[in-house]
């Protein structure tokens, strides 16, 4: 790693340092010099701003004597560089108690014992700093047009990773927080597992500082990119090893790795903009080529079905105001996706603010376990992901339609998963599949045709009469003996009457309904009627399910 500060050990190699002695503080001969002044002034630490050597005769401060202690705090208290002090002309010899200052602050004491031209050290050192500054900035520009020339290259963040690798000779990571990570040399997989895993569990880990890794310092830098941390890059060094300039190179290389997630994002964008297109065309029946459909799902199959997943987050007619919703729907997208083919399905998905959509495609396989059960386990951790806020929305329900093989089928799947999610919300059963909605499959095809209300009221209607005339709950009362299948017993217990009251409360239900209960037409009738009855009272319908009769 080459060495971007010019150390005040650097200068005593210059030709006009060469009889010069250093007196005190040896150890302070790495301090950085960033400039140099020729001061005489007893208050000289006014005149300076920190780095810089001092070159003095020591006229303004009193070198030979305890009383320019004072002063040496005030200097060291501006980080001064060092300090060069003229003997003879004000100054005879070094105070051993300034000498033992020097020494326990290491704060270099540089004693030139002939005359000197200050003026030529500072022309001498000035040109130094000057070009070296250049050299410096010659540096980074290569450094940033390799960056970016390697930025291009088909696996850019890992070039990137080597280059820093072999001007830093320590391990490099990188480890985004949405994506796979990348490691150089080849044997830190393991120690980048270990650090994706700390900065998960860190909410905003601090840049810049150090982290502890299988005992060795680890310094992260943020790769950022449209205002959100993406991701750190991570290098087996600590902090205070790193000068400025090594810390603008590692910075160029974030920039870099930025530019590389910030093209690949696009990307992303652009196939799960086309994807979302495609499923909603599919889903509203409108015309569409193979070749189309084939760019999202693989192509029609003896052994190839597909159901339609719907996530509803029960958020209609709301206006999702996040600023980032784009991101925010793209990163859900990738969620859901890689949730889905983990569980063996090859999913299209469309992510909508108020409903999610995604075409589930599987093959037929002897030893796969049954599709039902890969969809509740997908559901499940869609739960577990809704308790940690990670889609940040409200509550949600699922409806899964039937299978289906043909991809025109499409709308008819999207409606029978909007029928599970209705019956859900309604809580009239508790299934995410649509083959399990059972008789309400029927009834909600009469709720579109307009004959709900009216098979409700022919076979129920004296009965709900009479219960608002006479203020009784006796529907209550049929719902829950036809639930116990006729036992009079199991049904007055669960009403918490006995069974005389029961007896007297079904004569007067037959009565009103002028029907025989144990009769089975006239049992299932009622029964249909019932469920009716419960799913058009659970709200209105066209608020509850919008355009239910356009599905």
């Amino acid at each position: 790693m080459e060495k971007w500060s010019i150390q005040v050990k650097d200068v005593l190699s210059r030709d006009l340092f060469q009889h010069a002695v250093v007196a005190a503080g040896k150890n302070g001969l790495n301090r950085e010099i960033k400039w140099t002044h020729i001061l005489e002034s007893g208050d000289m630490e006014s005149f300076i701003n920190g780095g810089e050597l001092i070159l003095t005769t020591g006229s303004g401060v009193k070198f030979d004597s305890p009383e320019g202690l004072h002063h040496l705090d005030k200097l060291r208290n501006k980080n001064v560089a060092g300090i060069c002090i003229e003997l003879g002309t004000h100054v005879k010899e070094i105070a051993p108690e300034i000498i033992q200052y020097g020494n326990d602050h290491d704060l270099p004491f540089i004693i030139f014992n002939e005359i000197v031209k200050f003026v030529d050290i500072t022309q001498d050192l000035h040109t130094v700093i000057i070009n070296h500054h250049h050299h410096m900035l010659s540096q980074l520009y290569r450094f940033s047009e390799k960056f970016n020339e390697l930025s291009l290259l088909p696996n850019g963040t890992l070039t990137i990773l080597k280059e820093l690798y072999g001007y830093f000779y320590v391990p490099v990571l990188f480890v985004p927080l949405d994506s796979k990570t990348y490691y150089y040399p080849p044997n830190m997989k393991e120690q980048t597992q270990l650090m994706k895993t700390q900065i998960k569990h860190v909410k905003k880990p601090n840049p810049y500082t150090s982290y502890k890794l299988d005992k060795e310092d680890y310094t992260i830098f943020p790769v950022k990119g449209l205002g959100h941390t993406w991701g750190y890059l991570c290098l087996q060094i600590a902090p205070d090893t790193l000068d400025k300039f090594s810390f603008s190179i590692i910075d160029r290389a974030a920039l870099a790795i930025a530019q590389i997630m910030l093209r690949n994002k696009t990307i992303e964008e652009r196939k799960q903009n086309q994807e979302e297109e495609i499923v909603r065309k599919m889903l509203k029946g409108k015309e569409l080529d193979g070749s189309e459909i084939q760019k999202i799902l693989p192509s029609p199959a003896k052994n190839l079905s597909y159901r339609l997943f719907l996530i509803d987050t029960n958020t209609y007619n709301v206006t999702n105001k996040e600023d980032n919703w784009e991101e925010a729907k793209l990163q859900q997208a990738m969620i859901i996706r890689s949730l889905f083919r983990k569980n063996g399905f090859i999913p299209a998905v469309s992510v909508g603010r108020n409903e999610t959509a995604v075409i589930a495609a599987f093959y037929k396989q002897k030893n796969a376990p049954k599709d039902t059960t890969r969809f509740t386990e997908i559901i499940n951790e869609l739960k577990h992901m809704q308790q940690k806020d990670i889609f940040n929305t409200n509550p949600y329900t699922f409806g899964i339609s039937n299978i289906h093989l043909d991809y025109a089928a499409s709308p008819i799947s999207y409606k029978e998963a909007k029928d599970v999610i209705l019956i859900q919300n309604a809580n009239l059963i508790e299934t995410y599949f649509y083959e399990e909605i059972g008789v309400y499959r029927i009834l909600i095809e009469l709720y579109n045709s307009n004959k709900l209300e009216a098979y409700v009221q022919d076979y129920l209607g004296a009965l709900l009469q009479y219960d608002k005339k006479m203020k009784t709950d006796l529907l209550s009362t049929l719902s829950v003996y036809l639930k116990c299948m006729g036992s009079k017993k199991e049904t007055a217990n669960k009403l918490f009457i006995v069974r005389q009251t029961l007896y007297h409360r079904l004569e007067k239900i037959e009565v009103l309904l002028r029907t025989n209960l144990t009769e089975p037409i006239n049992r299932q009738a009622i029964e249909l009627a019932l469920s009716a009855y419960y799913l058009l009272n659970w709200a209105s319908l066209d608020e509850a399910y919008p355009n239910i009769k356009e599905l």
